[in-house]
C-alpha cells in the first residue's frame, strides 16, 4: 500500500474507532485498528478479567487485492476467510460501511 493511501485510510478508520463507541461505553470496549501490508483489521479491545490489560479480538479485515477491497471474517480457529457474497470494490469506505451495517451479524453478532 503506497503512502498516500495508507494516510488516507488511516484518517478514515481513527475517525471511525473514535466514533464508533459512546464515550459513556470507552471504559468498557474500544475499537482499534492496525494496518500491515495491504491489510486493514478492524479490533474490538475489552478489559481483561483481571489486572489492567485489554484484549483484543480481531472483528474483520479488508485486504487490497489488485485495486480492490475485499471484506474477510475469522473463524474460531484463527484463521481468515474471504467472504465473496460482498463484492470487491476500489471504493475502501463502501467495504467499511457494509462491514459496519453487518446486515447478517458476522462482525457485531
Amino acid at each position: 500500500m503506497d503512502e498516500f493511501t495508507k494516510t488516507r485510510i488511516s484518517k478514515i478508520m481513527h475517525n471511525y474507532t473514535r466514533d464508533k463507541i459512546p464515550k459513556h461505553l470507552q471504559n468498557q470496549i474500544r475499537i482499534s485498528y492496525k494496518i500491515r501490508g495491504k491489510n486493514v483489521t478492524l479490533i474490538e479491545e475489552r478489559p481483561a478479567f483481571r489486572g489492567d490489560q485489554w484484549v483484543q479480538m480481531a472483528i474483520a479485515q479488508f485486504r487490497k487485492d489488485e485495486d480492490q477491497w475485499k471484506i474477510y471474517w475469522k473463524d474460531s480457529k484463527g484463521k481468515w476467510h474471504y467472504i465473496d457474497d460482498f463484492k470487491p470494490n476500489e471504493n475502501f469506505e463502501k467495504q467499511l460501511e457494509i462491514e459496519d451495517k453487518d446486515e447478517r451479524g458476522m462482525f457485531w453478532g
